[in-house]
């Protein structure tokens, strides 16, 4: 039996979970669904043609599911889907999709974003992502699983953050982001492989080495960027820069970050 606190309002034909728990203050909207086990903590706001996934936790003063910050948004009928086991901090706020960027906010399951964060319409998050305090999404911006957004960084509209990267405090992320690039510098640099993550997740001595010898290639070698990195797919024995190769060779509105820039 779910537990709600009399000062909630919870409008007629919202879906209200077994065991949700919600708190003082809070405001859930008539097309909202929460999933089981959602705790809403107090002064949240669910709003729009918002779901939310079972055991997700929203922090105080949060507001999901609001109409996008696009002055081209004219109402249309737009949706936000989040995962399971979520953690959503204190004051994050995460806006429904546009109709011309697909409709459809998403966020995965097993995420943490930190007080402050904001995720904008038609952003795309994967699962185990981790925004730090203050960080940013901007509109379209595509987040892969295990990735991690230090605080007060903000990523540019449209940019793909590949997996397993990390990009450091205080950085301005405009161009896209290989899968297990480390980027850090107040206008984001790629300084590296993000190998304290790789190793984490249990990447093998093999994998690491092909890892560093690919991003040397890319860093280094003759010809463009996308020439290089299709070079290395002739050759790719580990998954890992195979996952390099395929982003890179993916479809994209922006160009790369390339050691130094």
């Amino acid at each position: 039996m779910s537990q709600i606190h009399p000062s909630a309002i919870i409008e007629e034909g919202a879906q209200i979970g077994r065991g949700c728990v919600i708190g003082p203050f809070c405001y859930v909207a008539a097309r909202v669904r929460l999933g089981d086990q959602v705790e809403l903590k107090s002064h949240v706001v669910v709003t729009g043609d918002t779901s939310v996934g079972d055991d997700t936790v929203i922090f105080n003063f949060s507001v999901i599911g609001e109409i996008p910050q696009d002055l081209k948004f004219g109402g249309e009928d737009t949706r936000l889907e989040i995962g399971k086991r979520n953690r959503i901090r204190e004051h994050v706020t995460v806006n429904t999709g546009t109709a011309g960027g697909g409709g459809v906010t998403r966020i995965g399951d097993d995420c943490l974003l930190m007080a402050g964060c904001h995720v904008a319409h038609d952003v795309q998050i994967g699962d185990r992502v981790i925004m730090v305090n203050h960080a940013g999404a901007a509109g379209h911006c595509i987040i892969e699983d295990d990735v991690i957004v230090g605080g007060i960084s903000g990523l540019h509209q449209w940019v793909r953050v590949g997996r397993g990267a990390i990009i450091g405090a205080l950085t301005m992320v405009a161009k896209d982001v290989i899968p297990y690039g480390l980027v850090q510098a107040p206008r984001g640099e790629l300084d590296g492989l993000n190998l304290v993550g790789l190793k984490r997740r249990g990447a093998s001595r093999a994998d690491i080495s092909a890892l560093r010898a690919a991003f040397r290639e890319l860093s280094s070698g003759e010809g463009t960027f996308m020439e290089r990195a299709k070079r290395l797919s002739e050759d790719a024995d580990s998954e890992y820069v195979r996952q390099i190769v395929d982003f890179v060779t993916g479809e994209t509105d922006r160009s790369f970050l390339t050691p130094g820039k």
